[in-house]
């Protein structure tokens, strides 16, 4: 075999008569122009040496290193596809001189001993992308696990704090602090609108926090109580503590409920037309009988909204987007289509793959939700991926993009009147989009 990085020729196979020639073969490499091997490997085209005493000097150091005698040879290429991965080789004919029968007999084994080789190589390439993918996966999770524990309990804290210095403030002017305070509020939104990705993500995992803060409030509770007492009087404090952990930490179990999509995601389009009502963007809806479908509310509504809102934001205002509900086979399909920006085909790989964005981070962290481009932290895609696979219902996306800003950087001015590659909406209708894809069967 050849090892291309190395130019070297060494053994993974051999068969001699004498097993200690056999084992002692399998641990010699040579340089590509020490053996014949070499040359049929630069020529691609069978050789028989009928006497190797003709060239004794190559010959006899060859012997010299394996430890035996070699009187003639015939050697035929292995080829893979596209290349010659080494040579297969038969060593002192018994009888006679190698023929052309043999080269044609050798050259039949070695296509097949070739194909053989590269099915192997395939498969412990393929053997090992799995075990890497399986490690990276591992890595994923516990980055996950990591981030939910350590985001809960900072962001309860900043929560109350920032609630408490509001209430200190309120006696000030507002414009005091109002503005400040309302950043403050916004950013602190969005690191809590992470956390709750990555619980959805992550659902099936019990808090350890939860269970060492209720432990230690069964235990102490009495005693909390009266030091709770000294500084504020006497009153229902522990049950306020208790409650506010039970919100705070406890895992949030999801229920699948019997659903009708179609009007459920009516009401979820009205109750979002609030938020985003400052945009221009046309919302074409079409909602036929469906039958019920089996899925927590819960979920099903971050699902609808996450969609609805993603497509809004990628949608630049005098755009359209189209909700879609109708039944398709024995289920409910809702289809999710916006005529933006799209999603570049690289891009496009690794979209449900988790704290992926197809924006740059500075393009929306000042921005609001349902604004142009406003993105978000990459994890709402990858909730669904999850919820998909945990409630049993599919989802596909289909992109193209936008074919005036082909590139991840090109950047899209947000309005289609001031689009200077757009004459009208239809241009910009007919240059890329996105489009989501949901299938639900139905209740059981």
């Amino acid at each position: 075999m050849l090892d291309e990085e190395q130019q070297e020729l060494f053994f993974p196979g051999a068969a001699f008569d004498d097993s200690d020639t056999q084992k002692r073969v399998r641990e010699i490499r040579f340089q590509i122009d020490e053996l014949m091997a070499g040359q049929v490997i630069q020529s691609g085209e069978p050789m028989i040496v009928s006497d190797t005493s003709e060239d004794s000097d190559l010959h006899s150091e060859r012997d010299k290193k394996l430890g035996y005698k070699t009187k003639n040879l015939l050697l035929a290429p292995l080829r893979s596809r596209d290349r010659i991965i080494g040579v297969l080789t038969a060593i002192n004919k018994k009888q006679g001189t190698f023929e052309q029968t043999d080269v044609e007999l050798l050259s039949l084994i070695a296509a097949t001993v070739a194909l053989s080789i590269e099915n192997a190589r395939f498969s412990e390439e393929l053997k090992k992308a799995y075990r890497e993918l399986t490690s990276l996966n591992r890595a994923k999770d516990k980055v996950f696990h990591h981030l939910s524990h350590e985001l809960r309990t900072p962001i309860s804290v900043l929560d109350s704090s920032l609630k408490l210095v509001a209430k200190n403030l309120a006696t000030l002017p507002d414009e005091n602090w109002k503005r400040t305070m309302e950043r403050a509020e916004r950013n602190l939104e969005r690191i809590t609108g992470i956390q709750y990705q990555v619980d959805d993500i992550i659902q099936d995992k019990q808090y350890k926090t939860y269970d060492l803060l209720s432990s230690i409030l069964d235990q102490c509770a009495d005693m909390l109580e009266a030091l709770i007492a000294e500084q504020v009087g006497e009153g229902p404090v522990i049950g306020h503590v208790r409650n506010r952990i039970e919100e705070i930490f406890s895992p949030k179990e999801m229920v699948s409920k019997k659903i009708v999509l179609d009007a459920f995601v009516k009401k979820r389009l009205e109750d979002l037309n609030p938020q985003f009502m400052h945009r221009q963007v046309d919302i074409k809806s079409d909602f036929a009988p469906t039958p019920p479908i089996f899925i927590p509310p819960d979920a099903l509504q971050k699902v609808v909204d996450g969609l609805i809102k993603n497509a809004i934001e990628n949608t630049p205002d005098e755009g359209k987007v189209e909700v879609i509900v109708r039944t398709k086979d024995t289920g409910a399909q809702l289809v999710v289509r916006d005529y933006g920006v799209g999603i570049t085909e690289e891009n496009q790989k690794q979209i449900f793959e988790g704290f992926f964005s197809t924006q740059d981070t500075m393009d929306y962290s000042t921005k609001k939700p349902f604004d142009f481009n406003a993105g978000g932290k990459g994890a709402d895609l990858l909730r669904m991926k999850k919820f998909s696979v945990r409630y049993n219902f599919d989802i596909e996306m289909a992109s193209a993009r936008c074919q005036f800003i082909p590139h991840e950087d090109d950047i899209c001015p947000g309005r289609i009147g001031e689009c200077e590659f757009c004459t009208g909406a239809g241009d910009c209708y007919r240059s890329g989009g996105t489009t989501f894809t949901l299938y639900f069967p139905p209740a059981p």
